[in-house]
């Protein structure tokens, strides 16, 4: 996966009636109708569908991620308990094809999270106050926001920084674009010596299976 450094965009909030959408799901991210596929380019047609469009199927010019301002943020800013329901791995998927590599909300959903860092998205999870005062600079003319994992801050388009936390293995993860398949072959070396060990010691045993 891509490593994720140091990312400098513009920042869409996902609302509704002025507040901060919570409880944003899994199907809501991308609905059941867009996971026949195991690829994962293209999910982005299906990313936030029910809300990004009509019941004619034509775009939604009030859903954030329709207006030009916000077409290519690549921070999302929502409300609690983001990518909660089923498990759905094409949910990060869909907001990788998007562009969106950091998400921000008071809190997520436990399988979401963890997804998110199999796939090289860095979530951030502040206080619900501190959300909606981020949200509320993702209107104005200047609304680029940087975000810095090696230092853990957030610089606002005011320039103000927000600290956050990260576990440091998991920031480690993303920093050096690995995900566990990627953290395992850091190991192929020490794996193939027990394997060769393994092999002579007990010739006996079925060898493993590459």
């Amino acid at each position: 996966m891509k490593a994720f450094t140091t990312l400098t965009s513009t920042a869409a909030a996902l609302t509704d009636k002025g507040r901060l959408m919570a409880n944003v799901d899994t199907d809501m991210i991308i609905p059941k109708q867009f996971l026949k596929t195991t690829e994962r380019e293209g999910l982005s047609t299906g990313l936030f569908y029910e809300l990004k469009t009509k019941a004619d199927g034509s775009p939604d010019p009030d859903f954030v991620l329709n207006q030009p301002a916000h077409q290519n943020a690549g921070i999302l800013i929502a409300g609690d308990n983001f990518g909660c329901g089923s498990s759905r791995e094409h949910a990060p998927w869909a907001l990788l094809d998007q562009g969106i590599t950091c998400v921000i909300a008071p809190s997520f959903a436990d399988i979401f999270h963890n997804n998110c860092y199999k796939n090289g998205i860095l979530p951030i999870a502040l206080p619900i106050e501190v959300c909606g005062a981020l949200a509320a600079q993702t209107g104005g003319a200047n609304h680029r926001f940087t975000v810095d994992l090696v230092q853990q801050v957030i610089t606002t388009p005011d320039g103000a920084e927000i600290y956050f936390n990260i576990e440091p293995g998991r920031k480690q993860s993303l920093l050096e674009g690995l995900d566990d398949i990627g953290q395992t072959l850091q190991a192929a070396s020490s794996i193939d010596a027990f394997e060769a060990r393994r092999s002579h010691e007990t010739p006996w045993l079925p060898r493993s299976r590459a």
